[in-house]
This record gives C-alpha cells, structure tokens and sequence, in this order.
C-alpha cells in the first residue's frame, strides 16, 4: 500500500487501530516517515454505537496512547470503525480535541472485490473535497487481502487527473 502510494504520488492519511499498532510499531513509524498523516481509529474496532458510552470514552484516549507511543506523533482526527460515533465516541473526541472525520468517496473494497471495480466507485464520487475512503489491511473485512486496493490506487490517481483534480490532504 505504501508503495503504491509512493508511485502515485499521494499523501495520505492513515486511521490506525491501537491494537494493531502493539503487534507492528515499525509500520505506524513508516507510515509517519513517508509523509503520511497518522489519524486515531480507536484502539479496538467495534460498533461504537451498539456498545456502552464508557466503552469508547476508554477506547480513544487508550487508542491515542499507541498511536503516539509507535509512531511518534499526536493525532489530530479520528474516524469511527464502520463509520458510526455512539455517545461515548463524539464525548471522547471533543475531550481529545480530535476531529471527527467521514468520507464522501469509497471503493467497498472490504468486500473482496478486484481492484478495476474499488477505482471504478471511488472514481464515481470524485468530485471536488472529496474524502476518499480505503482500507490498508484485510484484518476486519471479509478479504483475505489488501492487494486489490494497493492495485486500484494507480487506477484511482489516473481517474482523479482525467477529471482535473489532485490529491491533497485533509484540510
């Protein structure tokens, strides 16, 4: 995915998973080093909303730790798993002071589909400000991996320049 991005020339920005930063501290330090924002997905990946407010009040500021600790940088956003904030996940963002983050744009590539497919649909909501939303490993999806996203990346840049915009970060 990194390289990919590297080819393509684009910056991106990285929601992370505190668990998974535990088991691989040296990627959440790549990531940072090749110039990518490191953003807070929590600590665990659950339903924010399906569970306890205190379950997500603990599981950001627990998640911001480890993310801190492997990659060496204070988040400044956060985008909840499956994209739903309960009441414990927005009170802990504004205590964080962590900007809450959706998307506009998304290739479903947690379903396992090819990569031509996840650039056809994220190309489909291109427009200007467009948040676009992919993910970098299988962990919690139905796939058994991550290859068809890093291969709609080039898919994805070709379509962003044909319709005349760039890649930037978040504002």
């Amino acid at each position: 995915m990194l390289d990919a991005l590297d080819q393509s020339s684009i910056a991106a920005v990285f929601f992370l998973v505190g668990e998974q930063l535990l088991r691989n501290q040296a990627l959440g330090r790549e990531i940072a080093m090749r110039g990518h924002e490191v953003a807070l997905h929590g600590f665990e990946h659950f339903h924010h909303a399906d569970e306890p407010s205190f379950r997500a009040r603990d599981d950001l500021p627990k998640g911001l730790g480890a993310l801190e600790v492997a990659c060496g940088v204070r988040p400044t956003r956060y985008r909840p798993p499956y994209g739903v904030f309960g009441e414990g996940s927005w009170e802990a963002c504004a205590k964080l002071e962590l900007e809450p983050v959706y998307w506009s744009a998304w290739g479903l590539d947690w379903e396992d589909i090819h990569a031509e497919r996840i650039a056809e649909l994220v190309a489909r909501d291109l427009e200007p400000g467009a948040i676009v939303l992919l993910h970098d490993s299988p962990r919690y999806a139905p796939r058994a991996s991550a290859a068809p996203t890093a291969a709609a990346i080039p898919l994805i840049a070709e379509a962003t320049r044909e319709k005349g915009l760039d890649f930037t970060g978040l504002p």
